[in-house]
């Protein structure tokens, strides 16, 4: 750090000495013309000390970024002529050039990624992939300013080797034009004869020649990854979907709003995942338990004496009726009338613009797929002979399984491991490490214990073994972090480990396109596949497995396939946010401590203890915590993590703030009803500023109010 400190001071004093003696007077067209004879006379006598020494200062000029480069760079004409003047500027302005970029990587970048590493990743992953070719038309437009060019590429990812040769090459042009004006000094009375406007849309053209040449380059790479197909003259429709899950409803949703010819393809149930075996069923199931849980812990709200019968199979069967209610939602009666034709049957794409469903071949300009996910069955030895269930399949259950087993520790683990507790089964969480890895630590432990308290065992850090069959009973063997091993019998066991991509079946093999190591569909910025024409979105695109992600890809997926020639969006992933609907629930948007500290970005915490809040007091359920990320000194929103009830409806706020640019002071300037839980919004922005209200200025308004009562 001190070596950076005294390279910024040596820099700034070298800069401030130019300036206190003017030595700017020097590099003038006026001081260039009158010294010119004498300057090619020293030349003559002595041309390599005059050539080091010009290249030399050269370079110093550009490295501080200091003005009468253009001067300079005359004078490389004016003095050595075109042919040897063009390669000494050349690689003294190049050289020059990448010290004042090595500067501003080593003084500035580190701080400038901490600070900024969230709005700088889009930038950086762009200048990963086209930072060559922003360089390259930089450099070719000579109204560009060089230097600003060589500090910010410095605080970029830029490798120095790309920055020297794209510099080296994007400034020949110019190079020569002013050195060649140069050996006509004579004939210039002002800097700007150099250049005419003709010459500088002249470097404007060349300049965008590389982009066009790409373009042309995309054109022909497209035509040959279509080579091999034959494209329909016209076509049936405008849009094809395949999947009718969060995803691919709200697609084809969005193409019959704008009158496009759209069909869905389905092979299962309408709606998909979320309404048939996820969020629906499992919600109805949770409020079920919860008011059970409620009922068993009533006298914490002044009831003496509480009871609740209930049948588990009467409890699935609401589950299954809530599905049924919410189901003429996504139903094929609904998007009918929406203007979507909806196809029941496999999906296979036969070409880029044609995919066959029940015999029958369909054309189309685009395809959105939209596929979903499946739950991972974890190979695990004798798993196939004991009764084992999904979070597809355990809808199916309508008795209480005594004893059950759940592997793995994310969210749908944690919240039916819960649900089950407390509607009386003894629960076992078995997790590989340790429960829901990407949340706040503090977050987890609020959960964890929760978990405890409702009389689930969870260990952690263990590893499952086999499982065997002893007569009738059914065992799990697992190795806890110990070493130890230990056999656990249960009467149900439920696989919770995760969910991959469903890419099978569907033609992309026969057609190409890759498959990522995440076994998600490859997607750009704008979710297009290998194929321009055929987008992917929701759980079989990634990176995320929300329904709320889908249906938000799904926006981008079909407004670029119906109007990408007119104009294309990228996706936006910067306030994604997600709810774990345990209780307490876990809420969180943007970046958590863990992201911060692994991304290196600097941050404040500002949190609020929902014990202070009074609906919660008055709902007895008065714990669980707000907590903030900012930038430090800034109301600005990095993340948020609450963990309380309703934590998930208490997100939207901030979310809508990240989204917008709003900082904790918009919210603590808004009227929030009392009492609400959404109160503890505006109370956790209250805490942040009362941390930032400088104390100078309180110390001010206490002697103003004390002069106020006539005191001294």
């Amino acid at each position: 750090m001190k070596q950076r400190w005294w390279i910024l001071i040596l820099a700034s004093l070298s800069i401030g000495l130019f300036f206190a003696f003017d030595l700017g007077r020097f590099f003038t067209l006026e001081s260039l013309k009158l010294h010119r004879e004498a300057l090619q006379q020293v030349y003559a006598a002595e041309p390599l000390r005059v050539i080091g020494g010009y290249a030399a200062a050269y370079i110093v000029m550009a490295a501080l970024s200091l003005p009468g480069a253009t001067v300079m760079t005359l004078a490389g004409g004016a003095v050595f002529g075109l042919w040897i003047g063009v390669p000494v500027v050349l690689f003294a302005a190049t050289i020059g050039a990448t010290l004042a970029f090595w500067a501003a990587r080593y003084v500035f970048r580190d701080e400038v990624q901490r600070r900024f590493s969230d709005r700088l990743e889009s930038i950086n992953k762009g200048l990963e992939r086209d930072g060559a070719f922003y360089l390259f038309s930089l450099r070719l437009v000579p109204v560009f300013p060089f230097f600003l060019i060589n500090l910010l590429m410095g605080l970029t990812a830029m490798r120095s080797v790309t920055f020297f040769w794209i510099s080296l090459i994007g400034m020949f042009a110019g190079t020569v034009v002013y050195v060649n004006a140069g050996t006509q000094l004579t004939g210039i009375s002002h800097l700007s004869d150099v250049m005419s406007l003709s010459l500088l849309a002249s470097f404007l053209a060349l300049a965008l020649f590389p982009w066009l040449a790409r373009k042309a380059l995309w054109q022909i790479q497209n035509r040959r990854l279509y080579a091999l197909w034959s494209k329909p003259t016209q076509f049936d429709r405008n849009l094809i979907v395949i999947g009718a899950g969060a995803a691919g409803l709200v697609s084809a949703y969005i193409a019959a709003a704008v009158r496009a010819k759209v069909t869905l393809i389905e092979n299962h149930k309408m709606g998909g995942d979320c309404l048939n075996y996820g969020c629906v069923p499992s919600k109805a199931l949770i409020r079920s338990a919860g008011l059970v849980h409620e009922i068993k812990n009533a006298a914490a709200l002044g009831i003496r004496q509480a009871h609740a019968e209930y049948d588990f199979a009467d409890v699935m069967t609401r589950v299954r009726r809530v599905i049924e209610t919410v189901a003429p939602h996504d139903s094929v009666e609904r998007y009918t009338r929406l203007g979507v034709e909806v196809a029941h049957g496999k999906a296979v794409l036969t070409s880029p613009w044609s995919v066959e469903v029940n015999g029958q071949v369909l054309t189309t300009r685009a395809i959105v797929i939209a596929t979903g996910a499946r739950p991972l069955v974890p190979k695990i030895p004798g798993l196939e002979a004991v009764r084992y269930y999904t979070s597809d399949t355990i809808w199916n259950l309508t008795e209480r399984p005594q004893r059950l087993i759940v592997l793995g520790g994310g969210p749908i683990g944690c919240e039916l491991a819960q649900a089950f507790a407390r509607l009386d089964c003894e629960v076992t969480m078995i997790v590989r490490s340790d429960c829901l890895p990407r949340e706040d630590e503090d977050a987890v432990a609020s959960v964890k214990a929760s978990l405890l308290a409702d009389g689930v065992t969870i260990l952690t850090h263990t590893e499952t073994l086999r499982c065997e069959i002893d007569g009738d009973a059914q065992f799990l063997y697992v190795r806890t972090q110990t070493d130890d091993e230990i056999r656990l019998p249960f009467d149900a066991l439920l696989c919770a480990v995760g969910r991959i991509a469903h890419t099978e079946g569907f033609g992309l093999e026969e057609l190409g396109i890759p498959i990522s190591s995440q076994q998600t569909i490859e997607t750009d910025a704008w979710l297009q596949t290998l194929f321009p024409n055929i987008y992917a979105c929701g759980d079989v695109a990634g990176p995320y497995q929300f329904t709320n992600t889908a249906s938000h890809q799904a926006w981008y997926a079909s407004v670029n396939a119906l109007f990408g020639s007119v104009k294309r969006f990228k996706v936006d992933y910067s306030a994604i946010p997600r709810t774990t609907f345990t209780d307490p629930e876990i809420a969180c948007v943007g970046l958590s401590e863990t992201d911060a500290k692994a991304r290196n970005i600097a941050y404040e915490i500002t949190r609020f203890d929902l014990k202070e809040l009074d609906r919660a007091i008055t709902d007895e359920a008065a714990n669980g915590f707000i907590k903030v990320l900012t930038v430090p000194g800034k109301d600005r929103i990095l993340g948020v993590c609450i963990v309380s009830r309703h934590a998930g409806d208490l997100l939207a706020e901030f979310v809508l703030a990240m989204k917008h640019g709003l900082g904790l002071n918009k919210i603590l300037s808004t009227i929030h009803t009392y009492p609400t839980w959404s109160e503890a919004n505006k109370y956790v922005a209250g805490e942040w500023k009362r941390a930032h209200t400088p104390d100078w200025l309180l110390r001010w308004l206490e002697k103003y109010h004390t002069r106020k009562r006539g005191r001294n």
